[in-house]
């Protein structure tokens, strides 16, 4: 099989650069993607299209459709071709959309097994995945965080200790000296330590405890940062630096936890082991799998006992250890409860941009605009200089950066309008974590402990696909669990093409400024005072009810 790399260059092989453009973001979640032979992208399950023939068939109908048509995929699968108008959405998604009590892990495997339905991750099906740089500035601002709550905003001379080094944990070590500490990643899988120092997220890999131990202590006292890959199995490694006396300054984890089939590796396993398991009794490697979880976790609450900044990074792992009798998993906190919701409130969320031609110069401009037009927004400035010092370039060139309401249309249609008039070398694809303000409904994660107990109400990502779709953007999804997610969230992502043209400035407006302010209005709506302080001060028209 060819490998898959994203088309560069100006050359169109559609009809239109929309169209290109969406193909050109489907082979680069593929190049960037964890194991292309099977489509997957990242986190063990989340995969690009159901099958290679689904595979084909999209590209197929990105390459022939024209503009006033619109294409529905169904988990991966192309369903088929519509006609619409120029200006509806070019690609429709439904991705691993279950009904309420059917909403389970049981029933995904066995409906993907069948053949019926894929998970989509949140950026893997709808093709916005651009390699660990997505989650990159999410989990350094969440160190920075820490810094600043807990250790006078000063990370160095610190010891963080996570696990998970595949498509979203792969992040962690990269951000971990950004924000001066010294972190230790342990992982299972040797392959991903490599891909992470080939791909230059980290820097030291080795198998010895001991090794790994002695280059952090180097580290902290020096208080220089230093990221260290550990070839190990994390429900061995935190029980044995507790028993040790080591207390991590800051721990969480970001294994593929959520999946007790596909994703975690449990303790005493080989990878041939788990997949020979995997293939003859499924159902043993799961209790493994759980009550390995359950081990680490206990080892987590027992480093947050001692003093530790613990933390849940969004993989379900408290889920999982609650399930395995941890029954007080969950005083662990979420990160996005603990370190980022004010930033939600304003609807300030990972926003990102990927260059199409494939010329890394279109985003050294980007950046140099950002840095001269938003120069009071400290957020923003602070990483576009972090991001240029250390973020490498993966698959096509692109850039993550924190933006919120207005913030984000200003930007894009700056961009568009450089599109236009030759300063860039050609379109531009805007998009977004599905993590954002008003884009995912997850109890456990996104939405844990809303303030008006909203937690699990899936309203809101499904206004906001349909928000979007109104608002004409050039592709909507939406999405929910698959695997050991089956049942937990729901969630909506969008794709938009600045192409230089006047179409595209009026999708651009529209669609960046309805996304976002439907974000402040979700927080806003559950009674955060910076939600209600944004839609003032940003004049977003909040209906208001008027009291008996």
């Amino acid at each position: 099989m060819a490998l898959i790399q994203a088309a560069r260059g100006t050359q169109l092989r559609c009809k239109g650069w929309r169209q290109e453009a969406l193909l050109r973001m489907l082979e680069n979640v593929l190049e960037n993607g964890e194991n292309q032979k099977e489509l997957l992208v990242y986190a063990a399950l989340a995969k690009a299209a159901r099958d290679w023939p689904s595979y084909e068939a999209i590209v197929k109908a990105l390459r022939t459709m024209e503009e006033d048509e619109t294409l529905v995929i169904q988990s991966g699968k192309p369903i088929g071709l519509f006609k619409t108008h120029a200006f509806a959405p070019l690609v429709l998604m439904a991705n691993c959309n279950m009904v309420g009590k059917w909403a389970t892990s049981d029933n995904f495997y066995k409906w993907q097994q069948e053949g019926l339905i894929i998970w989509g991750g949140l950026t893997a099906a709808d093709w916005q995945y651009i390699g660990s740089q997505g989650v990159l500035q999410g989990t350094y601002e969440i160190f920075a965080t820490i810094g600043r709550q807990h250790f006078n905003h000063d990370l160095r001379g610190r010891f963080i200790l996570t696990a998970g080094l595949g498509g979203m944990g792969g992040s962690q070590p990269l951000a971990g000296v950004m924000a001066k500490a010294a972190i230790l990643a342990v992982e299972v899988n040797e392959a991903r330590i490599d891909k992470r120092i080939a791909a230059g997220y980290l820097q030291q890999k080795t198998d010895s405890l001991d090794a790994a131990l002695a280059i952090i202590r180097e580290a902290i006292e020096r208080k220089e940062p230093v990221s260290v890959g550990l070839l190990g199995n994390a429900a061995e490694v935190y029980p044995e630096l507790l028993r040790r006396g080591i207390i991590p300054d800051i721990v969480t984890d970001q294994t593929a936890a959520h999946d007790l089939v596909y994703g975690y590796i449990p303790r005493g396993y080989s990878l041939e082991a788990a997949e020979a398991m995997r293939r003859d009794n499924p159902d043993r490697l799961k209790a493994d799998a759980g009550a390995s979880i359950a081990a680490e976790v206990k080892a987590m609450l027992a480093f947050k006992a001692k003093g530790a900044v613990v933390f849940d990074n969004g993989n379900n792992i408290r889920t999982q250890a609650c399930a395995y009798g941890v029954e007080d998993a969950f005083s662990i906190s979420i990160f996005t409860e603990a370190f980022l919701r004010p930033l939600f409130c304003r609807a300030i969320g990972p926003f990102r941009w990927i260059a199409l031609t494939g010329n890394a110069e279109d985003i050294r401009i980007i950046d140099d605009y950002i840095l001269t037009h938003f120069a009071d927004n400290s957020i923003v400035t602070n990483w576009i200089g972090l991001a240029r010092q250390y973020v490498p370039v993966e698959g096509l060139p692109a850039r993550i950066g924190w933006l919120g309401h207005g913030e984000r249309t200003r930007l894009a249609l700056a961009v568009n309008a450089m599109v236009a008039d030759g300063t860039l070398s050609g379109p531009v694809a805007f998009t977004r974590d599905h993590l954002d303000a008003g884009a995912m409904a997850h109890p456990n994660i996104m939405t844990e402990r809303m303030k008006d107990g909203s937690d699990a109400i899936a309203d809101w990502p499904l206004l906001n696909a349909m928000l979007n779709c109104s608002s004409m953007a050039d592709l909507v999804a939406i999405h929910s669990g698959g695997g050991g997610y089956a049942g937990y969230m729901t969630s909506a992502g969008v794709t938009l093409v600045a192409d230089g043209s006047e179409e595209a400035a009026l999708r651009l407006k529209l669609t960046l400024q309805n996304d976002t302010g439907l974000g402040v209005l979700r927080y806003a709506d559950a009674g955060y005072e910076e939600a209600l302080d944004e839609a003032d001060k940003k004049q977003i028209r909040r209906i208001k009810l008027e009291q008996a």
